[in-house]
């Protein structure tokens, strides 16, 4: 598509990573904080994550304030909020236009052409993502985070955002967004989000996968 801006370089991040600063591990105890800490941190399974997501209420909004300045939702009332960055997961598709002729000149826009199907790999885009959701919250911006509905592909990558820039664990990610919104992204999606969560973490896929999670 000819409206999809370049993707933003993510190598300036700020972030807990073993690859670059300090190796991040949080305690169940712990995760509901944004620091990077010392010690075990269980990792949940897709059947685990499912439970967590289940049990949350469920809300019907169209858009909702899941962190400061960061919106997630779908296109509905986006004139309302004042935003001054868009990031559509559904760009290009039938329901969800991207390009400034729609959103405006004056909202900056990044599309990720992201198919709500499990098959679809959207890990290629969680730091790039990330990044335009930072870039944009210390410039002093509003982020609306959308795709159609605001349950799937937005929500896993507001979840890579919590991950990547604020050291937060996959389970206190959703539990953060889950104060505000209900959100269930698909199954191949809440694999791609605990393989990021063991990348983080720098955790072996084997041992990780012998932790049984405490819901």
């Amino acid at each position: 598509m000819t409206d999809e801006k370049p993707i933003p370089d993510a190598v300036t991040a700020t972030r807990c990573h073993p690859r670059g600063l300090e190796r991040r591990s949080v305690t169940d105890a712990e995760d509901e904080g944004d620091k990077c800490t010392n010690g075990p941190r269980l990792i949940p399974s897709v059947e685990e994550l499912e439970e967590v997501l289940h049990a949350a209420a469920r809300s019907c909004r169209h858009c909702d304030e899941v962190w400061p300045n960061l919106y997630l939702g779908d296109i509905f009332g986006l004139w309302q909020l004042g935003v001054t960055h868009v990031l559509n997961a559904a760009h290009g598709k039938l329901c969800c236009r991207g390009n400034e002729d729609f959103y405006g000149t004056t909202v900056k826009y990044f599309g990720v052409p992201a198919n709500d199907l499990p098959t679809f790999d959207l890990s290629p885009f969680f730091y790039p993502a990330a990044e335009f959701i930072h870039q944009a919250l210390t410039s002093g911006g509003k982020v609306l985070v959308h795709c159609a509905v605001g349950v799937s592909r937005s929500a896993a990558l507001v979840l890579a955002y919590l991950m990547i820039h604020h050291c937060r664990t996959l389970l206190s990610s959703v539990r953060c967004v889950q104060q505000k919104r209900w959100i269930f992204p698909n199954r191949g999606f809440m694999q791609q989000l605990i393989a990021l969560d063991r990348e983080l973490q720098d955790v072996p896929t084997q041992q990780a996968q012998n932790r049984t999670l405490p819901i």
